[in-house]
């Protein structure tokens, strides 16, 4: 490693290993710490986050419309290194996987019975908020926050050759001075600590769940061992396939995280209650586009109980994906070389979120109707069971429940492994084959960071440091998007695009 690398990589370690060990002397001091950091952050910046992210929606619609559209991420002679349905695949499995999996029924059936986001639990109209706001918390929001970096990261880097490092693509803000010099050092640290705790949280999610489904299967016991064990496991197996590379290991399992992925839905989409998935979905994909601009800036500053329930939940939400922003962002970049812009805000943020409205529609759907009906009450099950629980009143419900604690593994180790690539790069200065030895560094600290937040608070704890980790790279993240544009007008300038051309009469 350069000495850039190193001190990124050295410095960043430290500081994890300090919050492991943190972690294990005094776990009760290190949850505290972060609720308290997490209410504050929630409710002193919920209304800056919801500008942010609404800011960088409309960002990428524009550029979705916009002349520079045409402008690719690369040279404009290059094509795209992964076919479309594989490059899909892959940003899918990196960009939500196990959440989806973990919140497919828990979200929806949670805001139709548990607590509501307008106070209309139970009755019809609570069906479709809870719809209308899954679809917003899963929609282009989420997927506008991955795209930015992503696209940000994929220009400069490809384009303009400069290091794939978050650092790098503030030079037209900061210049060359500061980029390579400390103050360079401390945004990918930065970075690379936000990156961190993203992964571990969603790692979490996954043994949570894994652990969740045995527990309704089988009986074995939901607590911290059981998880150890999972994390152990699955660990040993993505650090094998991180040894692998990238267009081996990471291309395999996405197809893999797919075709698992698309059984599950056939099989709850069939024999679940199919005209009304449909027409649930249809009718909440028109409710969410007609109430999205106030979804976006509604933060209910009169209105304690609904202020509580977005600060729980929608602001959670900005500050996950943020927080995984970096390792998606860059992720994606690097499988989207060669791509147009207008191709590539098109691909990440539009077809993502019909897949997730679709899942969300199914899964959520059927528990729906399983709660309102009275056939079962889903909404007594703890979070990780409720898949499970759903499942349970289905025909096939056992092969369904098995499959999808194997995807859920499965994502896990493409999360993990995509995990262990983007973290290596960020902390080689940038190179696009970190040694193995830096990968491995990498996934063993994931797993332990991953049980060290379990160990401390479980899902709660994972939630808290997760937005607390979000909100120094959300500053960098709207510096990038700053920078980003200043660079492609320069651009788009030297290249008359978008210039009316004058013809002689």
């Amino acid at each position: 490693m350069k000495k850039g690398g190193t001190t990124v990589f050295y410095v960043s370690v430290a500081i994890l290993l300090l919050l492991v060990i943190v972690g294990i002397a005094i776990p009760d001091l290190l949850e505290q710490a972060t609720a308290n950091i997490q209410g504050f952050i929630s409710s002193a910046f919920g209304w800056y986050y919801l500008i942010l992210v609404t800011l960088i929606v409309i960002v990428c619609l524009y550029l979705l419309i916009s002349p520079v559209g045409k402008i690719k991420l690369g040279k404009q002679e290059e094509e795209p290194e992964f076919t479309r349905p594989t490059w899909l695949a892959m940003l899918f499995s990196a960009g939500m996987g196990i959440g989806l999996v973990f919140w497919g029924t828990a979200e929806p059936i949670s805001h139709f019975i548990v607590s509501s986001p307008t106070e209309e639990a139970g009755t019809a109209q609570g069906i479709r908020d809870a719809m209308r706001y899954t679809f917003f918390h899963w929609g282009i929001h989420a997927w506008a926050i991955y795209g930015i970096v992503a696209l940000v990261l994929g220009y400069f880097t490809f384009r303009h050759d400069e290091k794939g490092l978050i650092s790098a693509t503030l030079k037209p803000l900061i210049g060359t001075k500061a980029v390579e010099g400390v103050t360079g050092k401390v945004i990918d640290i930065f970075a690379v600590l936000a990156t961190v705790i993203g992964i571990a949280t969603t790692l979490g999610f996954g043994a949570i769940q894994i652990n969740g489904g045995l527990a309704f299967l089988f009986g074995i016991p939901t607590d911290i061992i059981v998880q150890f064990i999972i994390i152990a496991g699955v660990t040993v197996l993505f650090l094998l396939s991180a040894w692998s590379g990238l267009s081996k290991g990471i291309k395999i399992l996405s197809n893999v995280n797919m075709g698992l992925a698309g059984l599950l839905f056939l099989l709850m989409f069939i024999f679940g209650p199919t005209v009304f998935i449909l027409n649930l979905f249809t009718d909440t994909l028109g409710q969410y586009l007609q109430n999205l601009p106030a979804m976006s800036f509604r933060i209910a500053p009169l209105n304690e109980v609904r202020r509580a329930w977005i600060e729980g939940w929608t602001i959670f939400y900005w500050a996950w994906w943020i927080a995984w922003a970096p390792f998606v962002g860059i992720f994606i970049a690097r499988v989207s070389r060669g791509r147009s812009i207008r191709e590539f805000v098109f691909g990440v943020l539009l077809i993502p979120s019909i897949i997730s409205f679709l899942w969300f529609s199914t899964f959520g759907g059927s528990a729906i109707m399983l709660e309102y009906n009275g056939i079962a009450q889903i909404s007594s099950f703890a979070t990780e069971e409720s898949l499970f629980a759903v499942f349970a009143n289905y025909p096939l419900g056992f092969f369904a429940s098995i499959v999808a604690i194997i995807l859920v593994g499965t994502f896990f180790i493409t999360s993990a492994d995509s995990g262990t690539y983007v973290l290596g790069m960020m902390t080689t200065n940038g190179s696009h084959h970190p040694k193995n030895g830096v990968k491995m560094t990498w996934g063993i600290l994931l797993s332990a960071i991953s049980l060290v937040l379990l160990y401390t608070g479980g899902l709660q704890a994972l939630q808290n440091t997760m937005i607390a980790a979000a909100l120094p790279f959300s500053v960098i993240m709207a510096m990038m998007t700053i920078s980003f544009i200043k660079a492609i007008h320069k651009e788009s300038n030297e290249l008359g695009i978008g210039k009316i051309k004058r013809t002689r009469g």
